[in-house]
């Protein structure tokens, strides 16, 4: 685990350059939030109090909600070492993030679609050590990726959700190969819990299947979309979570005797997903090749599992140090889906 990565001071701020990523809030986000926190103010006058907290707890749900919308994944697979977790004690300050184990050259993940903004020793925030990433992902919110053996990609790239950006390593102050990642919010160098941070958008950084929320849009709606009419069940497979396809994962989970909450989460995908292998064919395959795309297979999505897709099944599972039999059974699709 790491032996420093301590958050520290937030590094100081350049005020010369508007558009860097370590800037605070611009002149004029500043007044576009005065603003809406004027008209939020005089809309309560008008609320009575109990109603304003319905209101709030309301809004609060349907965020919480939206945000397991299936534009975040797994950085990495591997296991939480002792002591490297969020907050852990680093001499006088504490651990900026959390840290996964695996052997060194296991595949790193892009958590989130954005722009790589630094790319360097240390990511170059106080306090870290070794080959680093940080993305930008808007909204103020980065992540980053640290004591990695190699990158990936470049700097100023941009990159999508469940990239392959970087393999890992153990390089700067360490005990041994492990990805130490952080989540910022805000603004970079003010770290939050990245457990608690992608668990609220449906991703468990432990390694456990993701959460689907209806609402959802993008490549994992398609794969649910696939299997969904593998089952019989006939929604379009255009990546929008809507009203349709939500009703056809309800009627579904109510086939197999599951809460009919539409979330397609722990629950659900052990059931929805199928244990495949060369020979197959269908929309479960166009599932599969759906899902080894989004982390970088580049395979045409044409539902026939061939060599091709034997090899790119091959080589994720090597990757991120799975049983690489060529083989997609429910470990393969964990970690592929999440």
């Amino acid at each position: 685990m790491c032996r420093s990565c301590a958050t520290t001071a937030a590094p100081a701020e350049t005020p010369a350059d508007r558009e860097s990523p370590d800037h605070g809030l611009s002149r004029r986000r500043l007044l576009a939030g005065l603003g809406l926190g004027l008209g939020l103010g005089g809309l309560g006058v008008n609320l009575s109090a109990g109603a304003s907290t319905a209101a709030a707890a309301a809004a609060a749900a349907a965020t919480a909600a939206a945000a397991k919308n299936g534009a975040w994944a797994n950085p990495a697979l591997g296991r939480f070492p002792a002591g490297g977790h969020y907050g852990a004690p680093r001499g006088g300050a504490s651990h900026a993030g959390q840290d996964v184990s695996n052997s060194t050259g296991t595949a790193v993940h892009a958590a989130a679609g954005g722009t790589v903004v630094r790319r360097s020793w240390g990511g170059g925030l106080p306090g870290r050590t070794g080959n680093a990433l940080v993305i930008a992902h808007g909204n103020n919110q980065y992540t980053y990726y640290g004591h990695l053996s190699a990158y990936q990609v470049a700097l100023n790239a941009k990159v999508s959700a469940g990239q392959r950006i970087a393999d890992m390593g153990a390089t700067g102050n360490v005990t041994g190969p492990h990805l130490h990642f952080e989540t910022h919010s805000g603004r970079l160098g003010t770290t939050v819990n990245p457990v608690a941070f992608l668990a609220a958008r449906g991703v468990d950084l432990s390694g456990g299947w993701s959460r689907i929320d209806p609402g959802a849009s993008g490549a994992t709606v398609v794969v649910i979309q696939h299997l969904m009419n593998r089952r019989g069940h006939g929604p379009a497979a255009d990546g929008s979570y809507g009203s349709l396809s939500v009703e056809a994962v309800k009627r579904f989970q109510r086939s197999k005797g599951l809460a009919a909450d539409g979330q397609v989460g722990p629950a659900t995908w052990p059931v929805l997903v199928y244990t495949l292998r060369q020979g197959a064919s269908g929309s479960h395959v166009r599932a599969l090749q759906t899902a080894l795309n989004k982390r970088g297979a580049r395979l045409a999505v044409d539902g026939g599992f061939g060599s091709v897709t034997t090899s790119a099944v091959r080589a994720y599972q090597s990757g991120n140090r799975l049983v690489a039999d060529g083989e997609s059974g429910p470990v393969t699709w964990r970690a592929l889906t999440g």
